[in-house]
């Protein structure tokens, strides 16, 4: 717990916790219930918005019967969740804002990582935590707090992974600004955001799916997959097709950010760069040319277009 406790913070002034976890800079005392520290405070309507439709049906559902073994093995059949795996090292300090259930967290907490998980919700934090005691993981922190007023330390992290959670917010460009503030000099820093021109489809599905009152999504591969998990078909089509808060971003716009914020730019996941498979996340990519990026984006409508449409771009703290 202490070596957790030391990466995290106070939401207000940023000052270091006390063990009555109360902040030792401006007094303000914070509580813990269930080994989850509540370091949350009131933002905007939109994050609060976003926070309660996240309390309704925590994402992504755990499978029934669940166990640590199936969730690294579904893990280790995820491209994506491999190759973050085998490029962060083993000694590193992590963060994952937006956890939601822990899933990634759980998966990512190996060798003598440690992971700290951050997330609005409760319900979803009550269910990381649960997962994390069952499975006997103990290099884990989970903490409700909000991205904006983080009750994380700045500058504590190696790597900061934040996936399906920079789009929800009011203004992205500022919530992925506060990303950055929590990586250390030369951490890497993994944003996984809706992709523009790949989310099109889904789009279109939404259309279908408000009009028939959700009854029917067509062409919704992981709806199709979850047939028979009702929670966690719930949670998908909560989460893809009934969000209150939604944005779409190019490459190039996250590219922008990334300059002004003072990150530079590796790559993105899945690759712009044709015949590129990287074997560490954290390498720049070959190259960087603005025509193969908008074609890329566009062939994305029919490849992760059929899973909403979420891409990643990794960058490093200057």
């Amino acid at each position: 717990m202490d070596e957790t406790r030391a990466l995290l913070a106070c939401p207000a002034c940023g000052g270091p916790l006390s063990a009555e976890w109360s902040c030792t800079a401006c007094a303000i005392p914070f509580h813990i219930h269930d080994g989850i520290p509540n370091l949350r405070l009131r933002s905007d309507d939109v994050t609060e918005t976003v926070r309660m439709f996240y309390e309704t049906a925590p994402f992504p559902a755990y499978s029934p019967g669940e166990t640590l073994e199936s969730l690294r093995a579904r893990g280790e059949r995820n491209a994506f969740a491999r190759l973050l795996d085998r490029s962060i090292p083993g000694d590193a300090r992590i963060v994952d804002v937006g956890c939601g259930t822990g899933q990634m967290c759980l998966f990512l907490a190996r060798a003598d990582r440690v992971v700290v998980g951050a997330d609005l919700t409760r319900a979803s934090l009550a269910l990381a935590a649960a997962a994390a005691a069952r499975f006997g993981v103990d290099r884990v922190q989970f903490v409700e707090t909000n991205l904006l007023h983080a009750g994380l330390r700045r500058g504590a992290f190696d790597v900061v992974y934040s996936s399906g959670v920079v789009h929800h917010t009011r203004d992205p460009r500022a919530a992925f600004g506060k990303l950055v503030e929590l990586a250390r000099p030369g951490g890497v820093i993994v944003v996984g955001l809706y992709n523009a021109i790949a989310r099109i489809p889904t789009r279109l599905r939404r259309i279908v799916a408000r009009v028939s009152g959700y009854r029917v999504v067509p062409f919704d591969r992981v709806l199709r997959d979850r047939t028979h998990e009702s929670d966690r078909r719930k949670a998908w089509l909560r989460d893809q097709y009934r969000h209150p808060e939604e944005h779409r971003h190019t490459i190039g716009e996250v590219q922008r950010w990334l300059a002004e914020f003072g990150v530079a730019y590796l790559r993105t996941y899945p690759s712009t760069v044709f015949d590129d498979t990287p074997e560490d996340l954290f390498t720049p990519a070959a190259d960087n040319w603005a025509v193969e990026r908008w074609l890329t984006q566009v062939e994305w409508m029919r490849t992760l277009g059929r899973e909403g449409g979420l891409f990643c771009v990794i960058g490093v703290r200057s």
